[in-house]
């Protein structure tokens, strides 16, 4: 069992008396459009993937017992307010949930958690990174530079908002959530995000996203989703034996 909210009360008791370090792993996204063909939940679906698989992997340590929390679904998601579905909290309420909720934990005695987040709107960010700063816990920053090294060419150029790299992760984790039927008509939209918000633009529409998707869909495919989810799941599991040591 990796799942946190699974366990009875006792069975927690006995992973905070038993002989291995508990590791608690907390998912992070958004509700937010990812185009006309992925789900509004993609980035939670990601970190959410990570951490699964990051737990699978270690299931057998022997001296790490390691287990997935709850997803927080919700992020700062104003950059796509001009399309349907998406849902924005403020930055000071994400970082005051997450705050809450690492508190939380370490008062009853787990104070090793890693925050995954695959939401990368910039005071989204700056939440999380405040938050795990505040609470004293770990952070898989996938903008880091070592981390951005490992992923794809799309990740790396910053146009990556549903398109190739993101699209083919859950293809990979949730097939029946992707429009595939229509991926083959989706062109390529290369904006370079980053750049784009750096330059003032505040919005999908303002960057040249006007169906909330940059990158190549179309040329998304399930088994790049699984080769990402290896090397997103070797970072998350090198960071998870970092923090258990």
């Amino acid at each position: 069992m990796i799942a946190f909210a699974e366990l009875t009360s006792p069975q927690v008791a006995e992973v905070l008396a038993g002989p291995r370090t508990p590791v608690l792993l907390l998912p992070v996204g958004a509700v937010e459009p990812h185009g006309p063909h992925a789900p509004l939940g993609t980035d939670q679906l990601i970190s959410s993937g990570m951490c699964e698989r990051a737990a699978e992997r270690l299931a057998d340590d022997p001296d790490l017992w390691v287990f997935v929390l709850p997803a927080v679904h919700y992020g700062v998601a104003e950059l796509s307010a001009a399309f349907p579905g998406g849902i924005s909290i403020g930055a000071g309420t994400l970082r005051a949930l997450l705050v809450d909720i690492c508190t939380s934990l370490a008062k009853q005695g787990f104070d090793r958690i890693v925050v995954v987040n695959n939401h990368f709107e910039p005071a989204h960010v700056a939440a999380v990174r405040g938050a795990v700063r505040d609470a004293g816990v770990a952070h898989l920053d996938l903008l880091r530079r070592a981390n951005v090294v490992r992923l794809t060419d799309e990740f790396r150029s910053g146009s990556c908002h549903a398109g190739r790299y993101e699209t083919s992760l859950v293809l990979a984790d949730r097939p029946d959530l992707v429009h595939t039927r229509m991926l083959p008509d989706l062109p390529e939209v290369p904006v370079n995000m980053p750049v784009e918000m750096a330059a003032g633009r505040v919005s999908f529409a303002a960057m040249g996203m006007d169906r909330a998707y940059s990158g190549a869909p179309a040329e998304a495919t399930a088994d790049e989703g699984v080769s990402t989810f290896d090397i997103l799941t070797d970072l998350l599991v090198r960071l998870v034996r970092e923090v258990g040591s």
